[in-house]
Formats: C-alpha cells, sequence, structure tokens
C-alpha cells in the first residue's frame, strides 16, 4: 500500500473508543487500539470489520475525533482500521497524547564525522 500523509506518522498504543452506525442504523462500539496517528489520521486495531467509508468517532479521556474508515485489513491478530480524520477534526499532541507515544523520526542516527575505531573496521579498510 502506497503511503499518501504528507505530515508525520507518531506510533503509539493506546485504548480508545471507536462508535459508529451499522447500514441498519443500529450504533455500534467497541474499544480499539490506537496503533499510530497523525495531524489527518489514525490507524486503529478492533476485532471485527468496519465497512470502508463509514463514519467513526474515536473517544479518548477529554474529547473525540471524527472520521471515515479509508481501509479495513485482516491480519493474523485483528483488523486493522486507516481513519482519515474529517476537516473540522485533527489531532494535536497539545489535546491528546496518547500512551507509549513515539515519533519513529527520532530513532533514525544521523551521520557521524567521527573516525572509526580499528575495532569497528574490517581488515581490509583503509582511512584516509
Amino acid at each position: 500500500m502506497q503511503e499518501r500523509r504528507v505530515e508525520p506518522r507518531m506510533l503509539c498504543a493506546d485504548l480508545v473508543d471507536v462508535e459508529w452506525k451499522d447500514k441498519g442504523g443500529k450504533t455500534r462500539r467497541t474499544v480499539a487500539n490506537l496503533e499510530d496517528i497523525s495531524l489527518s489520521g489514525a490507524c486503529l486495531q478492533v476485532d471485527g470489520p468496519i465497512p470502508l467509508l463509514t463514519t467513526v468517532q474515536i473517544s479518548y479521556p477529554s474529547g473525540e475525533l471524527t472520521g471515515r474508515v479509508k481501509y479495513c485489513i485482516y491480519r493474523e491478530i485483528g483488523y486493522f482500521l486507516g481513519v482519515e480524520f474529517d476537516q473540522g477534526s485533527r489531532w494535536s499532541q497539545q489535546s491528546y497524547t496518547p500512551q507509549h507515544l513515539l515519533d519513529p523520526r527520532r530513532l533514525v542516527t544521523k551521520p557521524s564525522n567521527r573516525t572509526p575505531r580499528s575495532s569497528e573496521l574490517s581488515p581490509n579498510t583503509t582511512i584516509n
């Protein structure tokens, strides 16, 4: 699947409540694991499928985000939903900080200008 996000995705693990209406108009609710989040969307892990383009409300202790299901994929441990937030519903870390929030860009190490130690070199390496 091609990455279409413009803003960075933050990895996280937190439980959120999800609510939507089924085809018959009945309100459905489930608890989901929030896998990742960005300004304009999130990935949720749920126990059962939710149809594409279904409007969902994702509730957290101090508010909620609203969006539409863009994908629903089954993997060994459950269904993964990609939710694109509505225009008026944007995530910010100031309004909601999920547990175990991690910016993967912080894991990337910057190249170093240091000279490698001899123990880090192979026998045929020369240093200029």
